[in-house]
């Protein structure tokens, strides 16, 4: 039996990670496709709780199992490493918020305490990623940026977008254009109310405005610059009603995603300038390989970022 104190593996096979610093986030994700051997898949189902095999086992459909295999083992994994080896992933346990939102439910030991760790998990079919910040709410999201959509963009927007970014997206005339922004849109949109913790039904998306500010203004569509623009939040019934707790990065990911973080602004953030984040971005096999992507072409800036 692997000890819930004391790792068996070796540790560069899971290496533990320092906790992020101030105004920087953690970014760890998992390619589905790239994860093939039965052995290695039957050593991350023993890495899960009771209740977690049971709800991955019922599944019918062989890859829906699988990327829900692979998001519960990425979480565990990730956690792991920021506990200085004190817990093995399948020693870890979770708790839901009053609105669903999965937390950790730390374990407490003499001489040691927990990571003030908040996590969130998002996936497409094609790839799986996890967020971590500390001390602060995080919520991320990532969606393909080939993503097609069944509905008319416009009138899909005008059901669950506010009026001015109705507009923003109606100004493009170039459909795919079109079509990209408003994957930013949503992706933003969804990494915000992650955050929260409440849900799609408490903060629906019709309620606040995502815009995209540069350091003259609005800019025009098409205009989003990494070099000038920063991300900003506002309630929907009052334009005037900035919502300042919030900070936000957009990102391209793998050459093949946008993705979004959402964190609550700390103290350090707030008194520092535009606070644009730092991030350190891992893509892993957890307890096969572990690529350092922070500085690659792997992350391309589109706001947000240092």
């Amino acid at each position: 039996m692997i000890s819930a104190r004391k790792w068996l593996a070796s540790p560069s096979l899971l290496a533990p990670i320092p906790l992020p610093r101030p105004r920087e986030t953690h970014f760890w994700y998992i390619v589905p496709d790239e994860v093939q051997q039965p052995s290695l898949l039957n050593q991350y189902m023993d890495l899960l709780s009771t209740s977690e095999r049971d709800d991955v086992s019922c599944m019918k459909d062989d890859k829906l199992r699988k990327r829900a295999l692979l998001a519960r083992v990425l979480v565990r994994s990730t956690l792991a490493r920021y506990t200085n080896q004190q817990l093995h992933p399948r020693s870890l346990n979770f708790r839901k918020n009053n609105y669903g939102k999965p937390e950790v439910e730390w374990q407490h030991f003499d001489n040691w305490d927990p990571p003030a760790l908040h996590f969130n998990l998002s996936h497409t079919s094609s790839l799986i990623a996890c967020g971590v910040a500390v001390d602060v709410p995080i919520g991320i999201d990532v969606e393909e940026k080939q993503r097609k959509l069944r509905n008319n963009i416009l009138s899909f927007a005008r059901r669950y977008f506010s009026r001015h970014e109705v507009d923003y997206l109606q100004a493009f005339s170039d459909p795919e254009i079109q079509r990209q922004e408003f994957i930013k849109l949503w992706t933003l949109k969804e990494a915000y109310v992650k955050a929260l913790g409440r849900g799609f039904s408490a903060a629906p998306f019709s309620a606040f405005t995502i815009r995209f500010r540069g350091g003259e203004g609005m800019h025009n569509p098409g205009e989003l610059r990494s070099d000038a623009s920063q991300i900003i939040l506002e309630a929907s019934d009052d334009p005037k009603n900035l919502t300042d707790n919030w900070k936000f990065a957009l990102f391209e990911l793998a050459s093949s995603h946008y993705a979004a973080i959402c964190i609550e602004k700390d103290d350090c953030i707030k008194g520092n300038g535009s606070g644009s984040l730092r991030l350190k971005a891992w893509k892993t096999l957890p307890f096969v390989e572990d690529e350092c992507v922070s500085g690659t072409d792997a992350i391309v800036s589109i706001s947000g970022l240092l």
